[in-house]
C-alpha cells in the first residue's frame, strides 16, 4: 500500500508533467496559428496574430519554469501558472470564431485546464 505522502509526490509529478505537456502542444498551435497570419493585415488579423505570439512565448516559458530546475520558489510557480492560464483563455476568445484556429483555441483551453489542475495540487 503506497502511503499518502508518495501518492501526493505522484501527483504532483503527473499533474506537472501534463501541465509542462499542455503548455508544449499550446505554444506549438499558437506559433503555426500566429505564422498563417500576414504581418500588417487587417486589426482583427493583427490581433489574431500578436495573441498566438504572446500564447506561445508565455506557455513556452512555463513549460520551462516546469521542466528546469529553476531558482523559482512556490508562489513563483503559481504566478506564472496564473499568468499562462489567463494569457491561454484570452487567445483562445480571439481564435474563437476565426476560421481555421479553433484547434489552437481548443489548446488553449487544454492548457489553460492544465495550469488549473496544478495550481489545485499546488494547494
Amino acid at each position: 500500500m503506497t502511503s499518502t505522502s508518495q501518492q501526493d509526490l505522484v501527483r504532483f509529478l503527473e499533474d506537472r508533467f501534463a501541465c509542462a505537456q499542455a503548455c508544449t502542444e499550446c505554444a506549438r498551435a499558437c506559433a503555426l496559428r500566429a505564422s498563417l497570419v500576414d504581418p500588417g493585415g487587417a486589426d482583427e488579423q493583427e490581433l489574431l496574430r500578436r495573441k498566438g505570439i504572446m500564447c506561445a512565448e508565455v506557455c513556452d516559458a512555463t513549460c520551462r519554469v516546469l521542466a528546469e530546475q529553476n531558482t523559482l520558489d512556490e508562489d513563483g510557480v503559481r504566478i506564472q501558472l496564473d499568468w499562462c492560464r489567463a494569457v491561454c483563455l484570452e487567445t483562445a476568445h480571439v481564435f474563437d470564431g476565426q476560421q481555421g484556429a479553433q484547434d489552437a483555441a481548443d489548446h488553449c483551453r487544454a492548457c489553460a485546464r492544465a495550469c488549473t489542475a496544478f495550481l489545485h495540487t499546488l494547494g
